[in-house]
């Protein structure tokens, strides 16, 4: 499931602020740099880092503190730092840490014990901790067993030398994001199970609920509205997923909210291709649509909310082409179909186009292998060239090739490229069907002879 198109894009998502003077300011997830202030003469740079990324990856934990001249690029010598770290707005620890090299590297290895405690040597001359060949610093205890927002608050004590003391330390802040993946059990409106998930890359989930009756996913996240945090979040990112299968909420296209207002349609972002048997639905908040969700709360008489509450709703818009990217980002297909209702007996032509995704220009000569499916079985597969960067494609559904059916692209100009969309195909007769369409649900209504066609929600 991490491993979604934008999961690898939007990486580099983490939250930042600054107390005093220190401003920090975000590089990557896992990791955050703060950019201090002079001290005692020297500009430094401080990064703070916890690995892994993702707690269910394989690799031990660490949290790395480290420290480097801005103008020279080297490493900060015998450096003393105050480090406390907090997690959910519980202290984690709260020490010194002398470093000759300018790096703290603190291994953890989580217990079941109730007590935390730091174990190594301590420096002579400085009395705090400090990692030497032989022994490392350790963090033992039931810590980062959970992912979300790690949050650093940092002083520099002493440096070049254990006897060269700042005086007035200053107190720098980071928060560091580890990614979270939570799932949740609901009911569709006949009862049945639907497991949703939601991979987090800024913090923890802290409830999520899915409306059967309205169709609407809701799910809530702590968040600092304040302007000094927003000014230094880049952008929030949460992962939506949820079978395939699922034809309620399987619609292209969705409505996104913070807060209950709406959001721009550039926030939220469909993904079939990244996941075989999983739909995700991205919403990307920028910190310009941050600044622009605190304006509209503010104008709404809320004026310091603590949270962060998603809603996602199926859309009412119908918008073609329906749009995918190959997974490395070169290549863009654009399709349509028509009719816009997809029927067994009726010829159905797709149109299609290959694009340059930097560009947005046709890609001449583009080699490609279209497959539709229906239950995992290819139902028809065409070899084509699409000369001018476009083709098209005519096929009449049989009378029981009705329901869910995938459409892939495949072996684009040659190599291992692919993208893949979900359609419905209704069957002919029937009281009342439902056609899962680009942004919207066409309802087809049969009373005696007559057919009568809407759209709904």
């Amino acid at each position: 499931m991490i491993k979604s198109k934008l999961g690898v894009l939007l990486g580099l998502i983490i939250c930042v602020s600054a107390i005093q003077i220190g401003n920090s300011y975000g590089h990557g997830l896992g990791f955050d740099v703060i950019n201090t202030a002079s001290i005692n003469g020297k500009k430094i740079t401080i990064t703070t880092q916890i690995t892994p990324i993702i707690f269910s990856q394989v690799g031990e934990k660490k949290v790395i503190v480290s420290a480097v001249d801005s103008i020279t690029n080297q490493n900060i010598k015998n450096i003393t730092y105050h480090i406390s770290l907090f997690h959910e707005g519980n202290l984690i620890f709260s020490d010194y840490f002398f470093a000759e090299n300018g790096i703290t590297d603190i291994h953890v290895n989580p217990t079941t014990d109730s007590q935390i405690q730091l174990r190594g040597e301590k420096n002579k001359e400085t009395g705090a901790w400090h990692k030497t060949e032989s022994t490392p610093i350790e963090l033992i205890g039931p810590v980062l067993s959970s992912g979300g927002l790690y949050h650093f608050e940092i002083e520099v004590r002493s440096i070049d030398d254990p006897k060269n003391v700042v005086e007035s330390p200053q107190v720098y802040v980071a928060d560091v994001t580890v990614v979270t993946n939570q799932s949740y059990d609901e009911n569709d409106k006949n009862g049945n199970n639907v497991r949703f998930g939601i991979i987090s890359y800024y913090d923890k989930v802290s409830s999520f609920d899915y409306d059967p009756n309205s169709n609407t996913a809701y799910f809530e996240m702590p968040f600092d509205w304040s302007e000094k945090n927003i000014s230094h979040v880049p952008v929030v990112h949460e992962e939506v997923h949820f079978p395939k299968g699922f034809g309620d909420f399987f619609v292209p296209s969705y409505v996104g909210k913070i807060n209950g207002i709406e959001l721009f349609k550039s926030s939220i972002t469909v993904d079939d291709y990244s996941s075989e048997k999983e739909r995700i639905v991205h919403f990307v908040i920028s910190q310009d649509n941050l600044t622009y969700l605190k304006q509209a709360q503010k104008a709404a008489g809320v004026e310091n909310p603590q949270n962060m509450q998603f809603t996602l709703e199926v859309s009412n818009q119908v918008v073609f082409p329906v749009i995918a990217i190959t997974k490395n980002e070169q290549i863009q297909v654009d399709l349509s179909w028509d009719p816009l209702i997809i029927e067994p007996n009726k010829n159905t032509k797709f149109i299609f186009t290959f694009r340059d995704t930097k560009t947005g220009e046709p890609l001449r000569n583009t080699t490609y292998e279209m497959i539709i499916l229906q239950d995992g079985n290819e139902i028809y597969k065409k070899s084509g060239n699409a000369r001018i960067g476009g083709d098209f494609v005519d096929y009449t559904f049989l009378e029981k090739q009705t329901g869910h059916t995938s459409i892939k692209f495949e072996k684009l100009r040659g190599t291992d490229m692919r993208t893949e969309f979900g359609i419905t195909v209704i069957p002919e007769f029937g009281p009342l069907v439902f056609a899962i369409l680009p942004a919207a649900i066409i309802v087809v209504l049969v009373i005696g002879n007559k057919r009568f066609r809407t759209s709904v929600f």
